[in-house]
């Protein structure tokens, strides 16, 4: 046992540390830590300290921390907003994953909309709770031109798109890109086997910083299994390797059908893609652009947390 006075010394450090109350989800192993701040206009924590509670050894653990804050204006039509600190401290635009966990999480906390209107840096995304217990989420329409996903690579489709446009990345390996935006930026690369055409540790990093995409980019290696079914693996921008990524997985389904690897699903029906942590299905809608990704939200456990 410590001697009493360092016992002592130690105790009083504790009292005195802030602390904080949290929930923590999953969507399909991609998992979060959820904050109520719905009386702030600003998260609770910094980014240092969002990165210190995602350390699976030392804090929580998590792919990033997410706040349900007030309206950024009393007179919008928005029920909360939401924010997102990654596990490396940076600042995402929007989460898929993360919106379905975030709606549960509004919904544990008492809320009894069935749908929501949240306001994200993306723009507004409104997700609609299911009988099942799924979350479907429209995700709006995705961006297709290059310099607005961004991506600097020509253009080489139309709409001023990328689509398996061949590029070389910093290690010198070939690859054919296809570039589409969720209110965050993707870099789609097709292979005919996830296992043994991909190096991931070593491909992920390498096209996440690629210059290519001068914000850098969320990466998704895509498998097509069949005309209705995908699998992908996912090295996202400023978590790495997730078991998870909604967004991804209607960047790569808009990119699947725009290269002509599979058809548009039929109104009302999703194309299933395979993630490491579980399915996600996804239908882009012709009948206004939009995609829409279902899938589960779940809450692994609540506490309170120190800050270190």
């Amino acid at each position: 046992f410590p001697p009493p006075s360092l016992s002592l010394g130690r105790s009083t450090r504790l009292m005195a540390s802030r602390t904080i109350d949290f929930a923590k989800y999953e969507g399909l192993g991609n998992d979060f830590i959820l904050i109520d701040d719905r009386s702030n206009s600003d998260p609770s924590l910094t980014p240092e300290e969002s990165v210190r509670l995602c350390d699976r050894n030392f804090g929580v653990g998590g792919d990033g921390v997410i706040f349900a804050l007030r309206p950024s204006s009393a007179d919008s039509d928005f029920d909360v907003r939401m924010r997102i600190y990654n596990s490396d401290g940076s600042e995402p635009e929007m989460c898929g994953n993360g919106i379905r966990c975030y709606a549960q999480f509004l919904k544990d906390l008492g809320e009894e909309a069935g749908t929501f209107r949240v306001e994200t840096l993306a723009g507004p995304i409104v997700p609609v709770m299911n009988d099942d217990g799924t979350i479907t989420v429209d995700m709006g329409e995705p961006v297709l031109a290059g310099p607005d996903v961004p991506c600097s690579i020509a253009p080489n489709a139309d709409l001023e798109s990328v689509v398996e446009a061949p590029h070389s990345d910093r290690n010198g390996k070939e690859w054919k890109i296809s570039a589409v935006s969720m209110g965050n930026p993707h870099c789609i690369v097709f292979v005919d086997d996830l296992e043994t055409d991909v190096d991931f540790p070593v491909d992920g990093p390498a096209l996440e910083s690629d210059p290519a995409f001068p914000a850098k980019v969320n990466v998704e290696f895509v498998q097509v299994v069949s005309e209705t079914h995908l699998r992908m693996k996912v090295w996202e921008r400023g978590a790495g390797p997730t078991l998870a990524c909604g967004t991804g997985a209607c960047a790569l389904t808009v990119a699947a059908i725009r290269a002509g690897k599979i058809p548009r699903s039929a109104p009302g029906t999703g194309i299933r893609v395979d993630l490491p942590g579980g399915p996600l299905f996804i239908e882009w809608r012709e009948s206004n652009n939009k995609c829409y990704m279902s899938g589960p939200g779940t809450l692994s456990f609540k506490g309170t947390a120190v800050l270190k």
